[in-house]
């Protein structure tokens, strides 16, 4: 937007004409180069700031719409209740007024309980096993991505919600680094991504976390800035605490966070009370990583080339008992949320991925390398003369 440009928040404080400026310059300086735009959207905060705030300038006149917009909705099955919700909602909308919406899903045997229960991968961790956001988000968005181009011919602006965080602003310009192939300041971070066919840009890399809020909270939800149903994502963070917690959430009860926050402030907010059986996600997963849910590899196992494999006794997947003892937990928690009448429903595991579950339990499968066969991890073993139990953390896929 430039200076000439009425102010899209007349009644506002300066610093927000000046983010939805930049952001208007961002999208006129690189969004003509493209005829095809991909949005992706996580459903989260920002994300979701970036498709409502470009359909606004859109709809506004403020921005050329390109030939084709698409919108990518990276589904995990895991996301937050609350931001699901809300995203079912946008995705009604939008196909209401023609946007297209492609909804982008790992594979059924990659999504997270299909894969931990079905094949036995125990649960994630931060150290060397998290196996979860690449295969149940990245993955799939990725592999969208690519069908887009492939059917566009490679001339596709891919737009993030991406931001700097707490950047100085100063004289209208974006004190920060701009990307690659010439991107100037104030233009956003738009970077050419040699030999996959498209580039990507991030119209709201200079936002801070207070416009994000209020973006969503006030200004989306009112008629004339779109009427978005956007105050409940606001909500999901934890509403104005989100922004002294620097709050962030992903996927509901997960087992990488210290603390499950996001869910905890979902669950004061008495239209989400229901939810509370969640919170019994996070003690399941530390019980399936425990010796006794799990088989290890036992001494003097061999190659068929005759070598010794290595980390004899490492802890492996989850044993059959234990995935039909945590499918059936999975379900419980998902019932008792839903028990309640006139509140949303919890979609966590649905109908085909229960029953590929089972399948894959009654099939006995293991991830490779392991049979089903080896010992239980809690069962005692003699190395050197000596009883020992197990108490290490190793994974295997």
């Amino acid at each position: 937007m430039s200076r000439k440009t009425r102010s899209l928040f007349p009644d506002a404080r300066l610093q927000y004409d000046d983010a939805m400026a930049m952001t208007l310059d961002s999208m006129r300086a690189w969004g003509p180069n493209h005829s095809v735009w991909v949005i992706a959207w996580s459903g989260g905060k920002d994300s979701t700031t970036l498709l409502t705030v470009v359909l606004h300038l859109v709809s506004e006149g403020l921005l050329d719409p390109p030939e084709r917009l698409i919108v990518c909705y990276a589904d995990t099955r895991m996301e937050l209740p609350p931001l699901a919700h809300v995203a079912q909602l946008l995705i009604d909308r939008l196909t209401s007024m023609g946007t297209e919406v492609r909804t982008v899903m790992a594979p059924m045997d990659k999504r997270f309980f299909v894969y931990m229960l079905g094949r036995g991968v125990p649960p994630p961790n931060n150290n060397t096993f998290r196996w979860c956001t690449r295969q149940i988000k990245v993955d799939p968005m990725s592999t969208e991505i690519k069908r887009v181009v492939s059917g566009a011919g490679g001339n596709v602006l891919m737009l993030t919600g991406v931001r700097q965080g707490e950047s100085a602003i100063r004289d209208g310009r974006i004190v920060m680094s701009c990307g690659r192939d010439g991107a100037e300041c104030g233009q956003g971070w738009y970077q050419q991504m040699s030999g996959e066919g498209f580039a990507t840009l991030a119209p709201i890399l200079h936002w801070r976390v207070c416009n994000v809020w209020d973006w969503l909270k006030i200004y989306a939800p009112l008629k004339k800035y779109g009427g978005w149903p956007t105050a409940m994502v606001a909500d999901a963070y934890g509403g104005e605490e989100a922004l002294e917690a620097n709050a962030r959430t992903g996927c509901v009860g997960c087992p990488l966070a210290s603390k499950d926050t996001a869910l905890e402030m979902v669950l004061r907010l008495p239209h989400w009370s229901h939810l509370r059986p969640l919170t019994e996600l996070r003690p399941l997963y530390r019980e399936l990583r425990l010796p006794g849910n799990r088989l290890r590899k036992p001494a003097g196992e061999t190659r068929k080339d005759g070598t010794i494999v290595r980390n004899q006794h490492r802890m492996g997947p989850l044993t059959l008992e234990a995935r039909e003892m945590a499918l059936a937990t999975v379900l419980d928690i998902q019932d008792r949320c839903n028990s309640i009448p006139g509140r949303p429903k919890v979609d966590i595991l649905n109908v085909e991925e229960v029953h590929r579950i089972r399948q894959l339990i009654d099939a006995r499968t293991f991830p490779q390398k392991w049979t089903g066969n080896e010992p239980r991890a809690d069962e005692p073993f003699v190395e050197g003369g000596q009883s020992l139990l197990f108490d290490d953390d190793g994974d295997s896929e």
